[in-house]
């Protein structure tokens, strides 16, 4: 098995999508908890957009992509905090918004078979240089992440209380926002637009199945969230099938199979 890590794009692949499987697991434990898990698909689409308009201009992608997403992470916080629109109408707004322009300069510009890599993932697709980008960004993203974890633990469960307390819940919203934005973009290469949210939303739900406190959540959603990406990668490698969306479909497995677990659990304890 491990013969398939004698390829470099393989190599790459597994670094790259365990650091940012682990990321995304973090955060999606707080974007659950927050109500707030969609951000991930909003934003993903954001990257599109920006992926689409600087491979026109012939600009180096994910360079564009991570200003133009922080600062939709930003716009999304803004809006559904300070205007009329709430948080899953913000992100239908602005993400609806960023893929039909992304759509648009794809087919003008004569793009699409390029960006069908953003789309739906390609281990392929994944250069040296954007792997050194995306491993240094996804350690930003842990280290920020394990500095503050007593923060955004206050922040995620009661805004409120931490308030009183002196912590300021918007700057680290902020932060979440920003940590959730450059895991998405880093994230797209391998997963796709329209898979990456996944990786934010089921292991989090898998986890809660059988966990209880926040950092058993947090532990067990990276573990599980790590796994299900190796096994995936192994498997669409062997069955010659594309790497996002049979990730997606290993998560999905998980979640079900802790989801019965669960209820079995709960009938035995009644």
């Amino acid at each position: 098995m491990l013969e398939i890590f004698s390829y470099d794009f393989m190599v790459r692949a597994l670094i790259v999508g365990t650091l940012v499987s682990l990321c995304a697991a973090l955060l999606g434990v707080i974007l659950v908890l927050k109500r707030y898990s969609m951000i991930g698909d909003g934003l993903s689409h954001v990257g599109f957009g920006a992926l689409a308009v600087a491979a026109a201009a012939n600009i180096a992608p994910l360079q564009v992509a991570v200003p133009v997403v922080l600062i939709a992470a930003f716009c999304l916080l803004r809006l559904s905090k300070k205007s009329k629109l709430n948080g899953d109408a913000a992100i239908a707004v602005i993400s609806s918004s960023a893929l039909a322009v992304g759509v648009i300069v794809a087919s003008v510009s004569g793009l699409n078979t390029d960006l069908n890599s953003y789309l739906f993932g390609s281990i392929l697709a994944t250069t040296d240089t954007d792997a050194v980008f995306c491993v240094v960004l996804a350690v930003v993203v842990i280290a920020v992440f394990l500095v503050f974890y007593n923060k955004i633990f206050s922040v995620t469960f009661d805004e409120n209380f931490a308030a009183a307390t002196g912590t300021r819940p918007a700057l680290y919203n902020m932060i979440i926002a920003a940590l959730t934005a450059l895991t998405i973009v880093i994230g797209m290469r391998i997963m796709g637009t329209l898979l990456i949210s996944a990786l934010i939303i089921f292991p989090a739900l898998s986890a809660m199945r059988l966990c209880k406190s926040f950092k058993s959540v947090i532990i067990v959603s990276g573990i599980l969230s790590v796994f299900c990406f190796i096994f995936g990668l192994i498997l669409s490698y062997y069955f010659d099938i594309p790497t996002g969306p049979t990730v997606v479909l290993f998560n999905c497995a998980v979640l079900l199979i802790f989801f019965v677990i669960s209820k079995i659990r709960m009938k035995l304890m009644m």
